[in-house]
C-alpha cells in the first residue's frame, strides 16, 4: 500500500491542515504556508533541533518543530505570546553570545539572524554583552571563517558532511568555549574546503563568506530588506 497518498490531519494555531506521514511539524506547517521561525533547521539537511528557535508547542509539551513528527489530531500551538516571548529570548542571547556588528557586517540584509530580530521587533539585546575573544581565519584564498558571528547552529557541519561530502567543519569544546573549527592542523587553507561547497552557502550569519562578493549586491537591495524572513512562506501557495 503507498502511503505517499495518506493524510494526516492536524491543527496549528487553531486552523486545520493536512500533513503526509513522516512530516515533522514544520515541514507540514511550511506546506500549509504557516511559517515557524527557524534557524539551526535547513530544507535537505538533517534536522539538529540545536537552536530550538521553533519551538511549538505540540498537544500541550513544547517541542522543536524542525524534529517532532507529526501525527493524527495533533494539536500544535506557534503564534502565542508564551512562544513569541521564549524566541525573542533565544534570538537576544544569541546576540549577545557572540560579537555581531550589524552595521559592518557583509551579510546584512541577509543574515537570518538579523531577519529574526527584525520580526520579532528586537532593536537591541536586552541581556548584557558578553564579548567573547574569537578569532578570523582568513586564510583561504576564497573563503573567510569569523567565529564572532558563529551561533553555533551547526548548518555548515552537516552539509560539508551530507552534502559536499567532505566533513570540512566540526566542532570543538563545550559551553562557552564550544566553537567552530576545521579538519586541518591550523586553518582553513589547510582544507579541501571550496567557495561552492554548499556548507559556506549553509550559514545563516555572516560567519563563513566568500570573498571579494560581499557586497555585490548593494545594501537596500538585499533578501530581507523589503520582505521580512518568513514571508515567502506565508505568502505561498498550499500544497497538496
Amino acid at each position: 500500500m503507498n502511503n505517499n497518498n495518506q493524510k494526516i490531519s492536524l491543527t496549528i494555531d487553531g486552523v486545520e491542515v493536512q500533513g503526509k506521514p513522516g512530516q515533522t511539524i514544520l515541514e507540514a506547517a511550511e506546506a500549509a504556508a504557516v511559517y515557524i521561525p527557524r534557524l539551526c533547521w535547513m530544507k535537505n539537511l538533517t534536522a539538529a533541533g540545536s537552536c530550538r528557535v521553533c519551538s511549538v508547542r505540540a498537544n500541550g509539551r513544547v517541542q522543536s518543530a524542525c524534529t517532532q513528527p507529526i501525527g493524527p489530531g495533533m494539536v500544535v500551538e506557534n503564534d502565542t505570546e508564551e512562544l513569541r516571548e521564549l524566541r525573542r529570548n533565544l534570538i537576544d542571547m544569541l546576540f549577545v553570545e557572540g560579537n555581531h556588528f550589524c552595521m559592518f557586517c557583509e551579510k546584512s540584509g541577509e543574515c537570518e539572524l538579523q531577519a529574526l530580530a527584525y520580526r520579532f521587533g528586537i532593536t537591541a539585546p536586552k541581556y548584557p554583552f558578553m564579548f567573547p575573544q574569537r578569532d578570523l581565519d582568513a586564510s583561504h584564498p576564497e573563503i573567510l571563517v569569523d567565529r564572532n558571528r558563529c551561533i553555533l547552529c551547526g548548518r555548515c557541519v552537516r552539509a560539508s558532511q551530507e552534502l559536499d561530502g567532505k566533513h570540512v567543519f566540526g566542532f570543538v569544546g563545550r559551553g562557552t568555549t564550544k566553537r567552530l573549527a576545521v579538519n586541518a592542523p591550523d586553518n582553513l587553507a589547510q582544507t579541501d574546503a571550496e567557495a561552492d561547497d554548499q556548507a559556506v552557502a549553509a550559514c545563516p550569519t555572516g560567519s563563513l563568506l566568500v570573498k571579494r562578493v560581499g557586497y555585490a549586491v548593494p545594501v537596500g537591495q538585499r533578501k530581507f530588506d523589503h520582505s521580512p524572513i518568513g514571508s515567502e512562506i506565508e505568502n505561498s501557495d498550499v500544497q497538496d
